[in-house]
Formats: C-alpha cells, sequence, structure tokens
C-alpha cells in the first residue's frame, strides 16, 4: 500500500503534458482516476465505492493507445484509403439498409433536411450497417486514452465523464458496452458526449438506443448532422475543373474550414464546378491524391458539416461517394 500511496503522490505532481507511464494494468490505484472519482463523487452525486470498483475492473489497453498513433485519415493517401469504404459489398448492403428502414429515412429526411442517402452512408462507413461495431470495452477504451494518452487525455477525460453519466442514465453497465479504439459507440459510432447531445428517440419507445435500434440511430444522425448546419438540398461535392495556371496556393487552402469563397470567385482562381452550380454557393477546393495523379473537387457546407462527424476530408469524400453509389444502385434497381 506504501508503494501505491508513494506513485499516487509523484503521479500527482507530473503534468499531464508528459504523464504518468507506470505499469498500472488497471485502475483503481490511478492517481488521475481516483481524482475523476472525486469529480464524479461531489459533482454528480455518484456512490464512491462503487466507482473505486469499477475502475479496480478496467484495464490499461496498449493496443488502444498504439492504434490511436496510426489512424487510417492520417497514414493513407485518398486511393487507398476509398478502397476501404467503396466496396460492392459496402454498396449492396447500403440498398439493402435503405430498403429495410425507408420509412425512418424518409422521416429523418422530411424532419432535419438530411439527405437519407448520406445517413445511409454514414452508418455504412462508420460500421458496415451495424454490423462491426468495434470490439474493445468503451470503458477500457476511454480510460486508456484519458489516463495513459497524454496528447488527447483532456477530451477523453470528458468523454469518459459524460460515458459514466450516460451509463447511469441509461441504466446500463459501464463493462459490458463495445466499441471502437477510441470509444465510439453503435451504429453511428457515437462518442460519449455526442450520444448525450445529439442522441435522439426517434422511434418513440421512450429509450434512446443506438446500440440494436436502427431507428434511433437513423435519427440520432441526422439530428447530429441538422445540428451542425446540414442545409437542405444543397450539394455535398462535385468535381472541379483547373486551369492550366490554377493559383492553388494563393486560395489558402483548407479542407476542413468553413467555405467561404464562392465559386465566381473560385473560377477566377483556376476552379470551376464540373457541374452547374449557382455561382455564388460557396465552395473549399479539394485537390485528393489520386491513383493516377490529383483528383480536383469543390466541397461545400455540406462536405464541411460531415467533416463534423469525422474531421477527415478523405472520410467526408467517402461519405460522399458511397452515397451517390447507393442512391444509383438504389434508383437502378427500382426501375
Amino acid at each position: 500500500m506504501r508503494k501505491w500511496m508513494m506513485l499516487s503522490a509523484v503521479c500527482a505532481m507530473i503534468s499531464l503534458s508528459t504523464g504518468c507511464r507506470a505499469d498500472i494494468e488497471n485502475y483503481q490505484e490511478h492517481p488521475l482516476a481516483l481524482a475523476m472519482v472525486e469529480r464524479l463523487v461531489e459533482e454528480h452525486d455518484f456512490d464512491r465505492a462503487e466507482l473505486v470498483d469499477l475502475f479496480a475492473r478496467t484495464e490499461k489497453k496498449q493496443a488502444i493507445i498504439d492504434a490511436m498513433d496510426r489512424p487510417a485519415e492520417r497514414v493513407k493517401p485518398w486511393h487507398e484509403y476509398r478502397q476501404i469504404f467503396i466496396q460492392e459489398l459496402r454498396i449492396n448492403r447500403g440498398v439493402e439498409f435503405w430498403r429495410d428502414n425507408a420509412a425512418a429515412l424518409e422521416r429523418a429526411a422530411s424532419e432535419y433536411g438530411v439527405d437519407p442517402a448520406v445517413i445511409v452512408a454514414i452508418i455504412g462507413v462508420e460500421t458496415m450497417y451495424g454490423r462491426i461495431t468495434g470490439g474493445y470495452r468503451v470503458m477500457d477504451a476511454l480510460a486508456t486514452l484519458a489516463f495513459d494518452y497524454p496528447r488527447r487525455s483532456p477530451f477523453f477525460t470528458s468523454e469518459l465523464e459524460n460515458y459514466l453519466i450516460l451509463t447511469r442514465e441509461q441504466g446500463r453497465n459501464p463493462l459490458e458496452l463495445k466499441g471502437s479504439y477510441a470509444g465510439a459507440m453503435g451504429y453511428g459510432q457515437f462518442m460519449p458526449s455526442s450520444y448525450r447531445h445529439y442522441a435522439v428517440d426517434f422511434d418513440g419507445d421512450g429509450r434512446i438506443d443506438i446500440w440494436d435500434n436502427t431507428t434511433d440511430a437513423i435519427g440520432s444522425v441526422a439530428n447530429y448532422l441538422a445540428a451542425h448546419g446540414w442545409r437542405r438540398g444543397e450539394p455535398v461535392a462535385v468535381p472541379a475543373l483547373v486551369a492550366t495556371d490554377y493559383s492553388y496556393e494563393q486560395l489558402e487552402w483548407n479542407e476542413l474550414k468553413v467555405p467561404d469563397v464562392s465559386l465566381a470567385e473560385l473560377e477566377e482562381s483556376g476552379f470551376r464546378s464540373a457541374v452547374p452550380q449557382d455561382a455564388m454557393l460557396a465552395a473549399v477546393p479539394l485537390r485528393l491524391e489520386g491513383e493516377d495523379g490529383h483528383e480536383f473537387w469543390l466541397g461545400f457546407n455540406n462536405f464541411y458539416v460531415i467533416t463534423r462527424y469525422n474531421h477527415s476530408y478523405r472520410y467526408a469524400m467517402a461519405v460522399h461517394q458511397l452515397s451517390e453509389l447507393i442512391r444509383e444502385r438504389l434508383g437502378r434497381e427500382a426501375s
């Protein structure tokens, strides 16, 4: 016991920027976990003994830390990233998911103004329509990243607190739920804070469930996109034609910023929509690493909104292209 008291005192003096790297397999005595216990007891009226017992059964997972350091969004060029999600199987299962949930998708489009094809594509990219929702205990994932991943400790500490509050609100055992290595959950892979803010009881049964209820999952994804500024009926992205002397660098390109330059202005810099659009629509120019060289696109407000779901322009483009392929396949089979 004296050894752990000394460790706690040492760790308490180490800043989050460096972290405490002791070989702690569970979090019963971890100083950051103990600090969280005190906050939850004082601010949210949790039972201290129950939390201590919970952290004693929560395990540090080095595989989660390793995965955080090599996400596909950062290490793969676009043409390789695209191959992960743009596949016949994912398109066909997207059509199947749309047919099976047509009523919920139609209502989500009506109430939230969100394109149903994009809702389907996000669920397809995130979990293959609920088939791959993650194999890590959410509690282990969030605790590992909160207490042993200093670079993003503040974010995951907040998410872990939200998770514990959420599971209490839902009457669920926090050690039973599984998700991604980052702690994302359910059909739409919501983080706990997103679940608490944006998940909805879309079927009206008095319970919000994005783990097993496709109707709630569809409504929740639509609500998330609407809350982040989705604009009904506007495009997501279109291919761009570029002049041979286009001034790409002069645009101060940032694929994750809110579009603030009109198509008319972009055309003066050498970017022109390959599909007729309102010249006053704002867009951001996109340059992706294609298999045979650069691909040029224009991303609109709704493209930016998709990047609020996952902060990667490759992710947003994968969702967009998958949504268009699913829509096309569904229409072709229906005709």
